[in-house]
């Protein structure tokens, strides 16, 4: 079945050809173009915030699988906010910014796993990273909100995005 005027192929088993995608390829594109364009929207209306934190989040956020796919955005979103809300603990504790990241990446693996999100807790780290690092010239606690209500924002928008275009999957399939 074509896909597109190019006449790209795309079928659930990748076997027809090397030139053919899958329903699940067709679909995480759509989804991680439509949550970039929102950000990058964001991003350009609002130049004074952080808005390229709430971008790296919605992608961080979308699944490439559609089995599973609610889940696994669920899961994501919950390791986001774990490590962006221990990320924002971190940074009002007075120990320098190494100290800090050491230990909130720690401790942001060890919630995951007491939650069972092991599987996920890449992305918890990830979002600690990015609440917790800041410029030298900025070193400011404002800076670490600033970035945590970026990454739950992107959380959001990711999940949104995610349940918005979950009626695509059987449609693509159809076809």
């Amino acid at each position: 079945m074509s896909f597109l005027p190019l006449g790209i192929k795309f079928d659930s088993s990748m076997a027809n050809s090397r030139y053919s995608f899958d329903v699940d390829v067709v679909l995480y594109m759509i989804r991680c173009t439509i949550g970039f364009l929102i950000g990058y929207t964001l991003y350009l209306a609002f130049p004074q915030f952080e808005f390229y934190w709430t971008m790296i989040s919605i992608l961080l956020v979308l699944s490439p699988e559609i089995k599973d796919s609610s889940r696994l955005t669920v899961e994501r979103v919950k390791s986001n906010l774990i490590g962006s809300s221990i990320g924002l603990f971190c940074v009002i504790i007075p120990v320098p910014q190494v100290v800090m990241m050491a230990l909130g990446i720690a401790v942001s693996i060890l919630v995951c796993c007491f939650f069972n999100l092991m599987s996920v807790a890449r992305t918890a780290v990830v979002a600690l990273v990015i609440v917790v690092i800041h410029e030298q010239e900025t070193m400011s606690s404002w800076a670490g909100v600033e970035r945590f209500l970026c990454v739950a924002l992107g959380c959001m928008i990711g999940y949104g995005v995610s349940g918005m275009t979950s009626f695509l999957s059987d449609k693509l399939r159809r076809n």
